[in-house]
C-alpha cells in the first residue's frame, strides 16, 4: 500500500522539456508557445516570471484564461499596488480592459496562458501614464513560435 501523500506536501514542476525563451524585449520571464492559429486569433503560451518581479503594464484585448502551473501569479493594480495572489493550481478567466501588471511570486511563477481575440490584436502594452506604445497582435506571436521552431 502506497504511503498517504499530505495535502501540503510541495511539488515541483519539471519543466526542463520546455524550450523556453526570451519574448522580444520583455525582462523577467522566459516564454514558450504552445499553438498559434492566426485565422482564429488564438494562442496559448507559457511563462516563467522571475522571483519578485513586475514584467510590464499592459491591458488583455482579449478572452484569457490562466493557470497557474508553480509558484504564484501576482497581479498589480497601474499604479503598482498589489491586487490580487493567485497560488498554484488557480484557474482564471477574464476578458481584459483593465491596466495591471504582472509577475511571479517570491519563487517565481509558471502560469499558462491561452487567449482567444475577436481580432489579432491581443494586448497593449502601456507607459507610465497608460498610453499605448505597442500592441501584440496574433502575427507575434506566431513569429515568436516560427522562431522557437528553428
Amino acid at each position: 500500500m502506497a504511503a498517504a501523500v499530505s495535502p501540503l506536501t510541495p511539488y515541483r514542476f519539471d519543466d526542463r522539456q520546455i524550450d523556453w525563451r526570451a519574448l522580444g524585449d520583455f525582462q523577467h520571464l522566459e516564454a514558450s508557445i504552445f499553438f498559434v492559429d492566426e485565422e482564429q486569433n488564438i494562442v496559448d503560451f507559457i511563462i516563467k516570471f522571475d522571483p519578485n518581479e513586475k514584467v510590464l503594464l499592459h491591458r488583455h484585448l482579449a478572452a484569457t484564461n490562466t493557470f497557474v502551473v508553480e509558484g504564484e501569479h501576482r497581479i498589480y493594480e497601474a499604479d503598482g499596488q498589489l491586487r490580487e495572489v493567485r497560488p498554484a493550481g488557480r484557474y482564471t478567466f477574464s476578458t481584459g480592459g483593465d491596466a495591471h501588471n504582472e509577475g511571479g511570486g517570491p519563487t517565481g511563477g509558471i502560469v499558462y496562458y491561452t487567449v482567444r481575440g475577436q481580432t489579432d490584436a491581443l494586448f497593449d502594452l502601456l507607459d507610465e501614464d497608460l498610453k499605448v506604445v505597442a500592441t501584440l497582435r496574433t502575427g507575434d506571436f506566431k513569429a515568436a513560435l516560427d522562431a522557437q521552431q528553428q
